[in-house]
């Protein structure tokens, strides 16, 4: 019995609200930090438009920033072990003059 009240105390119950269970598109992170912190910043770049808006922000303590690299490691392994190889390509993956210029 106290091994089960230890692991219920151990347990977090984690809601996911529907409005952040659909996600938010992006397709370009900028990592910045301080001594105290790491700073993510997700984009989404869109084909023509010289302009890109960020579309959340992540504050992370140090010690969770690396937990999440190897999380994300651990992550990508998985995949293309059962997917096969992630092309990492160098450079930007979209140029900003890609697409028609936008026009209103």
């Amino acid at each position: 019995m106290a091994d089960q009240n230890q692991n219920s105390e151990n347990q977090i119950n984690i809601e996911l609200p529907e409005e952040i269970a659909e996600g938010t598109y992006a397709n370009l992170a900028i990592i910045s930090h301080s001594p105290q912190e790491f700073v993510v910043d997700f984009i989404r770049v869109m084909p023509g438009l010289p302009k890109a808006k960020v579309k959340s922000r992540i504050v992370l303590t140090p010690e969770h920033a690396k937990r999440l690299m190897k999380a994300l490691l651990d992550n990508v392994k998985k995949y293309e072990s059962q997917f096969g190889t992630i092309n990492d390509k160098e450079g930007p993956i979209m140029p900003m003059n890609y697409g028609p210029t936008a026009q209103a």
